[in-house]
């Protein structure tokens, strides 16, 4: 586990390359949310009136390709960073080796039906 705030730290604290691209892919995917999710309020809440927010337009809106992978980058890095921040807290404080690894092995497979059943409804429409 890394607990560094500036990159250099973060390569001196690192044990393996894979450690060290997640302490990135975490800054770098909270950053690329932020910015997704505030388009993504603004897009569905601002710039359409509440009159205008319908099934139908919802569905419309959906049938551009574009609107799905955009809806659909946002549910990957979502998941993806929210999966990693929760293995951090579960490496953390569950101590047992046994317990730890069918805990992660649960809390993997719900992330992965998450984004199974995230993925087919979206591109359902």
């Amino acid at each position: 586990m890394i607990r560094a705030r500036t990159y250099t730290d973060a390569k001196q604290q690192s044990h393996s390359n894979a450690e060290l691209n997640w302490w990135i892919f975490m800054r770098i995917s909270g950053l690329v949310l932020t910015f997704l999710v505030l388009g993504h309020i603004y897009m569905t809440f601002i710039q359409v009136s509440e009159s205008d927010a319908t099934y139908l337009a919802v569905v419309s809106k959906l049938s551009n390709p574009a609107w799905k992978f955009y809806d659909w980058l946002i549910l990957s890095l979502a998941l993806l960073h929210g999966a990693n921040g929760a293995r951090y807290s579960i490496e953390d404080y569950v101590r047992s080796r046994p317990d730890r690894a069918w805990i992660k092995g649960t809390f993997y497979t719900v992330i992965a039906l998450l984004f199974t059943f995230g993925t087919v409804g979206l591109f359902s429409i």
